[in-house]
């Protein structure tokens, strides 16, 4: 067992207290010093400057599941030079009829040393990483891979 930590702090400031005027910038600060600018997402009246939860929760499955593939490649000495994704969630109403995140869809791009595995061990390394990811493993969100 593991316990990771998030300290999250906001502050009203100056500003008046209504839904439509208060601030919805905040900070994510991490164990080892890191501190994240975050806000709502723009529609719901936050600073696009900053990081919205929507956005650190598809980063966070996109994340993991590369980490997951590396970590698979690697065992299987496939010698990856780059993976690039960009992730998209899906906001919508999910069977409760609630707003979640209900589809995550990665969008990898591997470039391997040396030889490129075949469609087929890629689908199945994508599989395992799918399988084996912490974050999709803790959610109910739809995560596919496509190319």
């Amino acid at each position: 067992m593991s316990e990771h930590v998030a300290a999250i702090s906001w502050s009203r400031g100056e500003h008046e207290f209504t839904y439509q005027t208060y601030s919805r910038d905040h900070e994510w600060r991490f164990d080892n010093g890191v501190t994240v600018p975050g806000s709502a997402n723009p529609v719901y009246l936050g600073n696009e400057a900053r990081v919205d939860p929507e956005e650190a929760f598809v980063a966070a499955l996109s994340s993991c599941h590369m980490l997951t593939f590396l970590a698979i490649a690697a065992k299987k000495r496939l010698v990856v030079d780059s993976y690039v994704d960009r992730a998209v969630g899906v906001m919508e109403k999910n069977e409760a009829g609630r707003i979640a995140i209900t589809r995550v869809t990665l969008h990898p791009e591997i470039t391997f040393a040396g030889e490129t595995p075949d469609e087929a061990t890629l689908e199945r390394m994508h599989h395992l990483s799918h399988q084996e990811c912490f974050i999709a493993n803790s959610v109910t969100t739809e995560v596919l891979v496509e190319k």
